[in-house]
């Protein structure tokens, strides 16, 4: 259950590598919710924007009980500031996703990383009269330290951290402990590490079981690699 309120199921899907083949990225985001995924993440960075569009795409009009979260705060490389946390930036960076979701209320939406030149309180407080707008429902952080997220919490209710995880890197235990304390989904990007081999089925597996709050959403442009990764729930 994401935040109390969302029933999702522990294996979703990350949308990063859809971008590059639009038409193949469609096929896979399909067979995902046929295969029983209902939780999607992207992001306005991965392939600055078409990542949501091809979401969109390919699961507009979504069917009900799909939950997709995004993030906003980081740039692709062609503006002035690569983090951008800024309260203007982020409601911008908000309803451009909007758009391109073809959505009215992103379910889950994620600060992408921590901008060091605004405080966390005035980004996430931005978030915050985004959801109190009805542009979001929930609010997450992604590659937070336990001391940012409670910075984080010091001004509204998050439910999710999204850092990087997997059985090869776990400078993360930290707050994925902190996470299963306190309830909070903690969803790792780049799940099954480099140099892992075990299988992707035996990664994403050994993920689920180090915590309950973990919700895995491994990624790929390959309806093949997508139904091999669903085995690990099979």
């Amino acid at each position: 259950m994401l935040g109390g309120e969302l029933e999702v199921r522990r294996l979703g899907f990350g949308s990063m590598r859809i971008v590059d083949d639009r038409e193949e990225g469609v096929r896979v985001l399909r067979r995902a919710v046929e295969l029983g995924v209902n939780f999607i993440d992207t992001a306005d960075i991965y392939g600055a924007g078409r990542s949501e569009e091809i979401v969109a795409e390919a699961l507009h009009p979504y069917p009900e009980g799909l939950v997709i979260t995004t993030k906003g705060g980081l740039g692709w490389g062609l503006q002035d500031r690569i983090r951008d946390g800024r309260p203007e930036h982020l409601r911008e960076a908000c309803d451009a996703s909007l758009r391109r979701l073809k959505l009215e209320r992103i379910d889950l939406y994620q600060l992408h990383r921590h901008d060091p030149e605004v405080p966390i309180e005035e980004s996430i407080g931005a978030l915050e009269q985004l959801r109190v707008e009805g542009k979001i429902r929930m609010i997450g952080v992604s590659n937070f330290s336990v001391e940012q997220l409670r910075r984080a919490q010091s001004v509204t209710r998050i439910v999710s951290v999204q850092n990087q995880y997997n059985r090869g890197l776990l400078t993360s235990d930290d707050v994925v402990d902190v996470c299963t304390e306190e309830g909070i989904a903690f969803m790792p990007w780049a799940p099954l590490g480099e140099g892992l081999t075990r299988g992707s089925a035996y990664e994403i597996q050994w993920l689920l079981d180090r915590s309950p709050v973990i919700l895995a959403i491994p990624g790929t442009s390959s309806v093949g690699h997508l139904e091999e990764n669903m085995r690990a729930v099979a």
